[in-house]
């Protein structure tokens, strides 16, 4: 995959337009047919696409408008797998948890169709971000494997088989989403296998985004894993993981977490500049990819991007001005 100097990205999710929650709701109640509340999913796509196009983005993804939640919508479209109901995360946010109730099988496909729909959309790059087979499994609960791991290796043989076909289609960038990883890092081996299965034959640069836990439990152990890119969060923690990665060379390429998605604080342009340049401790700028934290559906639109459109005319900056 070619680049540029300091592309940006989002991490996958965008603020959901406040019609399409009213349809979906609708919907679930019976008041939308599902052709129009398709209908509303592919308008919602166009119209987050667009605002990212606007802001600066250069590798994008669809907001994920079709995902209530990054793992009850996978649990959702893979067999083995039953939704009890919901659970609450933190203040006043929830999930529908699922369990494993029988053998994990591939049933149909998981992003394949939002990314062909993409395509057709944008001229921009596209990264296709899925949850990973650690997370979901471990967000989960297991009602059928005798072992976690026995359940985590089988969910990777699925997701492998759905990142081989993405890669038919067209993908060259794959971002597996595995923040759960550093809360259990004495399982780091286990993560570090699902890895290498669920990315086994896959011919595209590939990434993992990790946004929670104590990284200095898990690096610099995690340069093992079979991934072309680690994409982290630093701003919520005011930056101070940067002097973890200091500590051995790093030798992958990095994500940057360079905005706070927590706060609805905009910060300006000079701030984000300065963020970029943190980077630069732990690897070249060759190396980089400039990003939020994490995923932005929390805040409100108007904030999410204002805070990307500042970010892109950082990066935009901080390239010209290292070049």
């Amino acid at each position: 995959m070619t680049k540029k100097l300091l592309p940006t990205t989002i991490v996958g999710s965008y603020p959901k337009p406040k019609w399409l929650n009213k349809m979906i709701k609708d919907h679930k109640y019976g008041g939308v047919s599902d052709k129009v509340l398709e209908q509303s999913y592919t308008d919602s796509i166009k119209t987050v696409v667009k605002e990212q196009e606007l802001a600066g983005i250069d590798i994008l993804w669809d907001g994920e408008m079709r995902r209530d939640e990054m793992t009850s919508y996978f649990a959702d479209h893979i067999d083995g797998f039953k939704i009890y109901g919901d659970v609450r995360v933190w203040g006043n946010n929830y999930y529908r948890k699922p369990a494993i109730v029988d053998k994990l099988k591939y049933r149909d496909e998981l992003t394949i169709p939002e990314y062909k729909y993409l395509k057709t959309i944008t001229s921009k790059g596209i990264k296709v971000p899925i949850t990973g087979p650690y997370t979901i499994v471990d967000w989960s609960f297991n009602e059928f494997y005798s072992k976690k791991d026995e359940a985590i290796y089988e969910l990777a043989e699925v997701i492998n088989k759905e990142l081989k076909a993405l890669v038919r289609a067209g993908a060259d960038y794959i971002q597996i989403d595995d923040p759960a990883i550093p809360t259990h890092p004495e399982e780091l081996e286990i993560a570090k296998n699902s890895i290498e299965i669920a990315t086994r034959g896959i011919k595209a640069y590939t990434g993992i985004h990790i946004c929670y836990g104590d990284y200095s439990k898990i690096y610099p152990d995690i340069l093992e894993f079979n991934t072309d890119q680690f994409d982290f969060e630093f701003a919520n923690k005011n930056f101070c993981d940067v002097e973890v990665f200091k500590k051995y060379d790093y030798t992958k390429d990095i994500g940057f977490g360079c905005l706070d998605v927590h706060t609805r604080r905009v910060e300006n342009v000079e701030e984000i500049k300065k963020n970029i340049r943190r980077a630069f401790e732990i690897v070249e700028p060759k190396k980089v990819y400039v990003d939020p934290d994490c995923g932005v559906k929390l805040l409100p639109s108007d904030i999410a991007f204002a805070k990307l459109k500042n970010m892109c005319l950082a990066a935009d900056e901080v390239r010209d001005e290292i070049r």
